[in-house]
């Protein structure tokens, strides 16, 4: 019994046609996508997000094929060995809290045959302030064709945290219209069947693509793995194409996942035991593997799921003005802190910490009391199921 860093060791000699891609090589996937490709590859150009983009104008006389094969030359794929000689190896590994296992993790890659030969292309990083968004997926190709499209969960930006909390919104977030463009643009820099997937943000990403995407696109998606990532909203999910794809869902989550069952209260889910407690389960690299799947588990653990339950409650019962008032509130207070990103933020913890207490002090009284109501309202909810358990 191990980790997915185990399973690389261990199984990282066979071929994808001696043992079939499954979801433990999915995960690593995943979580390759947080490394930082920013330095060492062409990404692809910054567009304005929209939910769906027109077909490149193509010759009458051209096949699909040659434009396939345009476009892939236009991004240009590398590959790990190319990755790994590059001067700036070392940015690879810029999230400092990962750095062990995700060196772990590439290492372990590229030392494999299972994924030695593997090439990457299209890579997306954008970080808007102003939009409040995090977005970075990149396109992997597996030494024997397969296509995984992988997006990024939450890196260690603030912004990257506060879209996370905008996902209780009844509109989508910036993030996720990037994803559609995404999806739509790069299925169209190679042929066939293809997976896309994520952890936490990613899983919700990889979803959100797959339900919105160009129904021609969408057609061609074998499988979704989504990570411990979030849900939706009632009225966003039915705003895309969920029914045509909710059986090609691979949803899995740890056995005290919080993130993963936000706003997610129907459709099928494997849980996964982890080596950790708490909410340190959402740490991909915690997740249990036992030969060469995941460790299953029968059910999230009660006093868990029971919480998840009443804050998902509690999320539907906000009001949007309510919910907009509790998220914009928390950000400015993190905001305090005079950082953009959680390193620095817990680097220098207790400076951080004061500013934040000195911007609680100086919440508007009329913001301070909605606050507090909506607050009250959680405990209220947390009461009132405690009671009728009983």
């Amino acid at each position: 019994m191990g980790t997915v860093l185990d399973y690389l060791k261990e199984y990282g000699d066979y071929t994808l046609a001696e043992k079939p891609f499954g979801e433990v090589d999915s995960l690593i996937l995943s979580q390759f996508s947080y490394l930082k490709f920013d330095e060492m590859m062409p990404r692809l150009q910054d567009k304005p997000v929209q939910t769906d983009v027109p077909d490149k104008p193509r010759q009458k006389d051209m096949p699909d094929e040659t434009v396939r094969q345009a476009d892939m030359a236009e991004y240009a794929a590398i590959s790990l060995d190319e990755i790994f000689r590059h001067e700036k190896y070392d940015s690879l590994y810029g999230d400092e809290r990962y750095r062990r296992d995700n060196t772990a993790l590439f290492l372990g890659m590229y030392g494999s045959k299972r994924f030695h030969n593997t090439k990457i292309a299209n890579y997306v990083n954008q970080i808007d302030l102003a939009a409040e968004m995090q977005f970075s997926a990149v396109t992997i190709v597996l030494p024997d064709g397969m296509v995984y499209v992988a997006f990024r969960g939450t890196d260690e930006t603030i912004v990257g945290w506060k879209e996370d909390l905008n996902l209780a919104f009844s509109e989508p977030v910036p993030g996720q219209l990037m994803s559609v463009e995404y999806l739509n643009r790069t299925a169209r820099t190679f042929a066939g069947e293809f997976c896309v997937g994520g952890h936490s943000k990613g899983g919700n990403l990889a979803v959100y693509a797959a339900m919105n995407c160009r129904k021609e696109v969408r057609k061609r998606i074998v499988t979704i793995y989504d990570h411990d990532g979030p849900g939706f909203r009632p009225e966003v999910k039915a705003q895309g194409a969920y029914e045509e794809i909710e059986g090609r869902i691979r949803k899995t989550v740890p056995r005290s996942s919080l993130v993963g069952m936000l706003l997610y209260s129907e459709g099928e889910y494997e849980v996964v035991e982890s080596k950790t407690i708490g909410l340190a389960q959402h740490n991909p690299y915690t997740w249990l593997v036992k030969e060469d799947a995941f460790l299953i588990v029968k059910d999230i653990r009660i006093g868990r799921k029971f919480m998840d339950e009443a804050l998902n409650q509690w999320i539907l019962s906000l009001s949007q003005e309510e919910m907009h008032a509790f998220v914009d509130t928390f950000y400015q207070v993190l905001l305090a802190s005079e950082t953009d990103n959680l390193i620095d933020f817990t680097a220098n913890w207790m400076k951080s910490l004061h500013r934040v207490r000195l911007a609680v002090k100086e919440i508007e009284p009329e913001t301070e009391k909605v606050i507090r109501q909506i607050l009250r309202a959680l405990f209220d909810i947390i009461s009132t199921n405690m009671k009728e358990r009983l």
